[in-house]
């Protein structure tokens, strides 16, 4: 049988200019959809997170995958971030948890790309004792709100914000 998507695999440091790109392309996308809320990091910061997220011996608590075609093109990834449990002194349960976080090239959506990233990264945080997984989408993209209801995600509860002046 024919593979007939991307290969899915965990990032190396050779990936990280790569990764960069997708990161502050994305940004550039929230911007648009909020800048009150959004900001384009800047490239050096991005950089360094991703060399520290992959440096060999690092923890990896947190994962880091791509999506590659067949020619050697990275066309997408998904970042799977372990939150922390919360305190003793609290009333919530611990329970192991992440946040995924998915960003495919415009000319690889459609195509299977970030159903076969949200997988892996599934399969990823379920072998390592994950058993809850978000998604913190902003509310006007859409196209976002779709694929991850598509995959299961659903509406956690309600969030509530305000801003403090002075």
């Amino acid at each position: 049988m024919q593979q007939t998507g991307p290969a899915v695999r965990l990032a190396n440091a050779t990936d990280i200019p790569s990764l960069v790109e997708f990161r502050l392309t994305n940004a550039e996308a929230h911007v648009a959809l909020d800048p009150a809320v959004y900001r384009v990091p800047p490239r050096d910061v991005v950089a360094r997170h991703f060399a520290a997220v992959l440096a060999e011996g690092a923890g990896r608590d947190d994962a880091v995958l791509v999506a590659e075609t067949s020619d050697g093109r990275l066309v997408g990834m998904v970042e799977v971030l372990r939150h922390p449990d919360p305190p003793e002194h609290q009333i919530l349960r611990a329970e192991p948890s992440a946040a995924v976080h998915t960003v495919v090239l415009a000319d690889a959506r459609g195509l299977g790309t970030g159903s076969a990233l949200l997988e892996a990264a599934r399969r990823w945080a379920t072998d390592r004792g994950i058993r809850y997984l978000s998604a913190g989408i902003h509310h006007r993209n859409s196209g976002a709100v779709r694929f991850y209801r598509r995959h299961g995600f659903a509406d956690a509860g309600l969030s509530l914000g305000r801003r403090l002046v002075g």
